[in-house]
């Protein structure tokens, strides 16, 4: 195999699976893991891949903060195809935990309470702006220090009051997910709270698309394993979604 054909080969691993490590790839293609290690480097020169941790991923798992007015523009047709999925999970007089983000928002958006009441409690200003115009709602907003670019309170104060409360589920939207650092967020304030949250809930419903997948955000929230259900779209890689189902976490895959 020629140097151009094992990068083509290495390029096409990564558009299917999206991670693969040094030693994977010394024993796909039978070459010495120095051999890779050089392949990776040149690679990542021409800005086809970047490597971490002795491994190589197709895009840079780092992410920065971005405003929730930009973040809501950002695979509308995804986030609302899981939103409609995720109300299907809310039960007649249900208390639930809603937490930040644009694809909670568009969840809150297809709530509609034809029966019974719901009890919704969330730190999300828009999110409660939204539901609040409900009768058969009650909304309870959690208090803190508002940050700007998530609309959303943060800090002591909110995690105080999440002890008061118990809900059936949290739906949480997050800025990564990658198998070995978890949950992430950009905000470590953000970040302390959707703990809290989690400890809150009987069960942790993570809704977001397919671009959060090895990804990572500065503040880390939990580990893939403290969390029950992923709802996202069919960009989810085979490879994620295999690794996903079987460390026992259910994922529903739905159709933009």
């Amino acid at each position: 195999m020629t140097l151009s054909e094992r990068h083509e080969f290495i390029l096409g691993e990564l558009n299917a699976k999206g991670s693969l490590s040094v030693t994977e790839l010394s024993t796909m293609l039978n070459v010495s893991e120095v051999t890779i290690r050089k392949d990776l480097t040149q690679l990542e020169s021409e800005n086809k891949l970047y490597r971490a941790h002795g491994k190589a991923i197709k895009m840079s798992p780092y992410i920065s903060d971005r405003d929730v007015n930009v973040k809501e523009h950002q695979s509308p047709a995804e986030k609302r195809a899981i939103a409609k999925a995720a109300v299907e999970l809310i039960e007649p007089n249900d208390s639930i935990i809603i937490a930040s983000g644009t694809t909670v928002q568009y969840f809150a958006r297809e709530i509609n309470v034809e029966q019974g009441r719901l009890t919704v409690i969330t730190s999300a200003l828009n999110v409660a702006s939204v539901l609040s115009k409900s009768s058969r709602i009650e909304v309870i907003q959690l208090g803190g220090i508002i940050r700007g670019s998530s609309l959303s309170a943060v800090g002591c104060d909110a995690e105080r009051m999440l002890e008061n409360f118990t809900g059936s589920k949290l739906f949480i939207g997050v800025d990564g997910i990658d198998p070995e650092h978890g949950l992430s967020t950009t905000n470590l304030l953000e970040a302390n709270l959707n703990r809290a949250m989690i400890n809150s809930a009987q069960k942790t419903i993570v809704l977001c698309d397919s671009s959060k997948f090895d990804r990572r955000g500065f503040s880390r929230i939990c580990s893939i394993d403290d969390i029950d259900q992923i709802i996202t779209d069919s960009g989810i890689s085979p490879h994620m979604l295999s690794m996903l189902r079987g460390r026992g976490i259910e994922v529903t895959v739905v159709e933009a």
